[in-house]
């Protein structure tokens, strides 16, 4: 089965009882962690024997190679259904799941989660041609699923909104799900449960962290500030981000600029443009992404985006050398800034 974006929390709420393997792939490392946890409560809740839960990566494998085959045919001791959870990287043999997914009824339930794979990838076409497997899309939020994860964040919480501040937040989200939903419980431990919030709230809370961020990297190279962009990209790094989610918030960056020089070439005010934006743009960022409309020419910032798309294929091909394809990128990125 091959489940797209948008039909994906409906699957995975209430999968068929026949599901022997799943694979969760896409652009946001978040989102394919968060349906992935999801996912192996949901397989596993039983309350007469719930189920064990095996997290796996490919070191394990590598180390023994049988050990994802009798994980998943061995019962669980005290009864119940095993979910094994494998993260997948880029050397990963999609014979060694094929062997499992065409191999009969297993005792446990396989999730893979992996990066965004092409639509020709072995192990997507092998996820999405089985009847007893499944391939589910997991790409970053858009404008209507960022508000979905806003209200049920605000549900839990009890929390109202002032006016247009859901828009407000919303705008600060979006590049990584887990990121997007941390940022929003946050938020919701600084107001107390039951609280209206306001602007100045959100600014306090999850403005700070978005300048900190995927933020103040793009704009830190859309400027040729090398220094300060790989300055921050290290720690965020550190912290936890992946690297590639950097290199989509540079491509997605890079696109709206392009999108805009667009408008304004052909005639379109440069504010007018900025204000067409959706999700709208935070307005203590409008003067930085004028400035940058107005150092970079259309042509420069084609050749910024073919880049990007060059070392998102290099990083996707080689995650063990990720974060320096990142950082080599954002050099490039910035001496083109600089050039005339």
């Amino acid at each position: 089965m091959d489940i797209k974006t948008a039909q994906a929390d409906r699957f995975l709420k209430s999968p068929p009882n026949s599901l022997a393997a799943v694979l969760l792939y896409g652009s946001d490392p978040g989102l394919v962690s968060e349906r992935a946890g999801a996912l192996a409560k949901v397989l596993a809740d039983d309350p007469k024997a719930p189920g064990d839960i095996v997290r796996l990566d490919e070191t394990d494998l590598g180390n023994d190679p049988g050990r994802l085959g009798v994980e998943l045919r061995t019962l669980p001791m005290f009864g119940g259904r095993k979910i094994v959870r494998l993260r997948a990287e880029a050397r990963l043999r999609p014979e060694l799941i094929a062997d499992l997914v065409d191999g009969g009824p297993l005792a446990g339930v396989l999730l893979v989660e992996a990066g965004n794979l092409k639509p020709d990838s072995k192990l997507r076409t092998l996820f999405a041609g089985a009847s007893n497997a499944a391939a589910v899309a997991c790409y970053p939020d858009d404008e209507k699923s960022l508000a979905l994860l806003v209200n049920e964040v605000a549900q839990e919480h009890k929390l109202s909104f002032a006016s247009n501040v859901r828009d407000h937040l919303a705008a600060l989200l979006g590049a990584d799900r887990t990121l997007s939903r941390n940022e929003i419980e946050k938020l919701a431990i600084y107001v107390g449960d039951g609280a209206t919030v306001t602007a100045e709230d959100v600014d306090a809370v999850v403005g700070d962290a978005s300048e900190l961020g995927l933020d103040q990297i793009v704009h830190a190279v859309a400027s040729g500030k090398a220094d300060v962009a790989l300055s921050v990209c290290d720690r965020a790094v550190a912290s936890g981000e992946s690297p590639q989610v950097v290199i989509l918030a540079l491509l997605r960056h890079f696109m709206r600029l392009h999108m805009l020089a667009a408008a304004v070439a052909g005639g379109k005010p440069l504010e007018g443009a900025i204000r067409m934006l959706r999700p709208p743009l935070h307005f203590k960022l409008q003067p930085l992404v004028q400035a940058e409309i107005r150092a970079w020419t259309i042509t420069r910032l084609s050749r910024a985006i073919a880049l990007i798309q060059q070392g998102a294929m290099a990083a996707r091909r080689s995650s063990l050398l990720e974060r320096e394809l990142t950082e080599r990128l954002i050099i490039d990125l910035c001496h083109l800034s600089a050039a005339q």
